[in-house]
C-alpha cells in the first residue's frame, strides 16, 4: 500500500518510549548529520512527539506534506482571503514546530518550539493518489535565532535529471516495522529515477506525474522512511522536493516518491504567503 500515514498515528504511542531510551533509529541506510548543519529543518510534532518533517522557507512559514494531517478533520478556510487552500484542525493547539534541533530528546540551547497558527493544505490534494501532497504551515511567531535560518525555494523551474544524486533528511524510522523515530537528524543519499521506470515499478499506484519525483539508492538501499514525510529533498543543495511516501522503505523496486517543487507549486506557495503575510496574529 502506498502510504506512510499510519506512522502519524502509531508514533504518538511509541515515540515517548523510544525517545526515552535514547536508542535512535533513522532514515534507512543513512547517517547522522553534523549537529545543527541543517538549520532550516523542522520537526512537526503532536503533543511533543515527532510526526513529520518540514522545511522553514520563511521566518514564519514551514513547508511540509499534506498527508501529514490526513488523519485529522479538515474544514474549509473562509474569510481569510485564500480560497485556494484549506485550513485544517491539524492546527489544534497540540501541533507545534520544533526548530533548531539535532536531538529530539536532549536539551539543546538552540531549540525553539513554536505554535502553528494556520495550516494551508493544497486544495487538490488526493489522499489516494498522493497528487498535490504539499502543505504550508504559518507559525504564530517569526523564528529568531542565530542557529536557525530559512531554506530558499528553487529559483529554476527545470526538471531534475535522471541519475542526479540528491539527499533526504529526517528523524524518521530505520525499519518500517519498528515505529519509532530517530533521536538525531539523519541524511541519506538517493538518486533520481526515471518516471517511466518508477511508474512500471508502482504499476500506476500511484501514477508519477511531472509534479512528482522518484528517488532511491539500489546499491546502498538508502531511503526515506516513516516519519520522514514532509522533509526536504535536496539536489546540489537546492531544495527541489518534499518527501511524500512509498511502498515500504529501502526497497530498490519501490523507490521513494516526492512532491516536486514545480512551477505549479511555487506559484501556489507564493500566493498563499502573500495573501496571509499581513493577517494579524491572534
Amino acid at each position: 500500500m502506498f502510504t506512510w500515514s499510519q506512522f502519524v498515528l502509531d508514533v504518538l504511542y511509541v515515540s515517548a518510549m523510544s525517545l526515552a531510551t535514547g536508542s535512535g533509529s533513522e532514515i534507512v541506510g543513512g547517517r547522522e548529520v553534523k549537529a545543527h548543519s541543517s538549520p532550516w529543518m523542522v520537526s512537526i510534532q503532536e503533543s511533543e512527539n515527532h510526526v513529520c518533517g518540514g522545511t522553514l522557507i520563511k521566518s514564519q512559514w514551514v513547508l511540509t506534506a499534506a498527508h501529514c494531517e490526513s488523519n485529522m478533520e479538515v474544514k474549509m478556510l473562509t474569510g481569510q482571503g485564500a480560497p485556494s487552500s484549506r485550513l485544517s484542525r491539524y492546527c489544534n493547539g497540540k501541533i507545534t514546530a520544533l526548530l533548531g534541533a539535532h536531538s529530539l530528546s536532549k536539551k539543546e540551547k538552540y531549540k525553539q518550539r513554536l505554535e502553528i497558527e494556520k495550516c494551508f493544505k493544497h486544495p487538490d490534494f488526493d489522499k489516494k493518489t498522493k497528487w498535490n501532497d504539499i502543505m504550508l504551515m504559518k507559525l504564530k511567531k517569526k523564528v529568531k535565532g542565530k542557529k536557525i535560518s530559512t531554506k530558499s525555494l528553487p529559483k529554476s523551474e527545470k526538471d531534475i535529471k535522471n541519475g542526479k544524486q540528491c539527499t533526504v533528511r529526517g528523524w524518521g524510522a530505520k525499519n518500517e516495522k519498528i515505529m519509532k523515530p530517530s533521536d538525531t537528524l539523519q541524511v541519506a543519499d538517493v538518486i533520481i529515477i526515471d518516471r517511466a521506470l518508477c511508474n512500471r515499478y508502482y504499476k500506476g499506484n500511484p501514477t508519477i506525474t511531472e509534479n512528482m519525483l522518484c528517488a532511491g539508492n539500489k546499491k546502498e538501499k538508502e531511503d526515506a522512511c516513516k516519519g520522514d514525510s514532509g522533509g526536504p529533498l535536496l539536489c546540489s543543495n537546492d531544495f527541489v522536493g518534499i518527501v511524500s511516501g512509498g511502498d515500504g522503505c529501502g526497497n530498490p523496486e519501490k523507490p521513494g516518491v516526492y512532491t516536486r517543487l514545480s512551477k505549479k507549486y511555487l506559484s501556489w506557495i507564493a500566493a498563499i504567503v502573500k495573501q496571509n503575510t499581513n493577517v494579524t496574529n491572534h
